[in-house]
């Protein structure tokens, strides 16, 4: 498999001695237009990859923040093809920002792997989290994503325990996500000693940078995370504030400020 964007970017970031910034914003909440505002004004906001999350009627690993997000993205109509077109219409004037489409199997079923993965390619996806397919089911996506030229990013969480981690790490590339809490997303702040102990354990099977996300919601939470990972994700607390928005011009600029402040925090701490 060859570079891909996440590749470079976190190769960069190694370089700088500084953690990514990973974003997670729903596709197409609260509307296409605000929703492509807000992918595009990511990066200069500090955003380092993106992870854009794909609409889905039963997100079992999402807490309330980001189901409501996703049906917000689907009651203004919201499909994997808009998503895709989302990410192609960002690639007009961004070709460099890694972007990672994270969802639930289903609605790539129903668009049919084959055709999925070859418009995720054309539209500029560069990774792909896909929560509900475990590893025995490598050869349903991940497997063919890895020969499109995909990233197929792994979920390891406190419960993926020595036995099963390099099952997990197996086809995984790009980087891996550690869970850094035991539920669903946005239910509580992750502990940074514990989260130390988790990644100083699972370091030495994995060989990929190690993400942490769940629970991350200030600038201050995320450099504590960035002092020990190679990244820290945001999701629920960017998404909040779409619904904190009296409009939608102020959701955007109420996510890309808070954007903006996690950021700074992260960029605070120099690894070397």
């Amino acid at each position: 498999m060859s570079e891909t964007r996440i590749d470079r970017r976190f190769a960069a970031l190694k370089a700088e001695g500084r953690a990514a910034f990973v974003t997670y914003v729903m596709a197409g909440d609260p509307n296409y237009d605000a929703s492509l505002e807000v992918v595009k004004g990511l990066p200069a906001a500090g955003a380092d990859i993106i992870e854009v999350g794909l609409p889905f009627t039963d997100p079992m690993a999402d807490g309330p923040a980001i189901q409501q997000a996703g049906l917000r993205a689907l009651a203004a109509g919201a499909t994997l093809r808009s998503t895709l077109k989302l990410i192609s219409d960002f690639r007009k004037t961004d070709d460099d920002t890694p972007i990672v489409l994270m969802g639930y199997y289903n609605p790539i079923y129903a668009y049919g792997v084959d055709s999925f993965l070859e418009d995720a390619l054309k539209a500029g996806v560069d990774g792909l989290i896909v929560v509900d397919l475990p590893s025995e089911e490598d050869e349903e996506l991940c497997i063919p994503a890895l020969k499109a030229g995909l990233n197929f990013i792994r979920l390891a969480t406190p419960t993926t325990d020595d036995h099963r981690l390099p099952t997990v790490l197996a086809n995984s590339s790009g980087f891996l996500y550690y869970v850094s809490i035991a539920g669903t997303t946005g239910a509580a702040a992750p502990k940074p000693s514990d989260v130390a102990v988790a990644l100083e354990r699972i370091r030495k099977t994995a060989k990929l940078p190690i993400a942490v996300g769940f629970g991350i919601r200030t600038g201050a939470q995320a450099a504590e995370i960035a002092r020990i990972a190679d990244g820290a994700v945001v999701g629920t607390a960017l998404v909040e504030q779409i619904a904190l928005g009296t409009d939608d011009q102020d959701a955007v600029k109420r996510l890309l400020a808070l954007a903006t402040e996690i950021s700074d925090g992260i960029k605070s701490v120099r690894k070397n």
